[in-house]
């Protein structure tokens, strides 16, 4: 996902709906970004600060509803949501995302955006579509 969004060095990288961090993880070390993980569970934002806590790294994370914060200092977008969700989150992206803005959604497309790229992964003997998309 952060291959395909050209994520560079001092960019900031906001994942939605955080999970259990890896991408906020890997956008650090192996990329340089400033990376900011929004997750609403608690059980998985202590998880992800154990994480960080035991990988030495160093990224922001907010525990709240991505509906409820606001989104303009991102450069890119991770996102592994449903169809329904990316459907809800749409006009908030277009609406607070400043053009250039790099959205990398994982197995679901952002209804009515087209993609700049669309690429297929295996990812544990699994078929996964990765959709990025550019705000204009």
């Amino acid at each position: 996902m952060l291959q395909l969004a050209s994520l560079r060095r001092g960019e900031t990288l906001v994942d939605l709906g955080a999970g259990d961090g890896r991408i906020i993880i890997e956008a650090v070390r192996h990329f340089g970004a400033h990376a900011i993980g929004v997750e609403i569970d608690p059980a998985r934002v202590s998880r992800i600060k154990e994480r960080l806590a035991a990988t030495g790294i160093e990224a922001e994370l907010i525990e709240a509803d991505m509906f409820d914060i606001p989104l303009n200092s991102a450069d890119v977008i991770t996102i592994y949501l449903s169809a329904s969700a990316n459907a809800r989150l749409a006009p908030k992206l277009r609406a607070e995302l400043a053009e250039g803005t790099r959205v990398v959604s994982l197995d679901y497309p952002i209804p009515e955006w087209k993609p700049e790229r669309e690429l297929e992964v295996e990812a544990s003997g699994i078929e996964r579509k990765l959709y990025l998309y550019k705000v204009t």
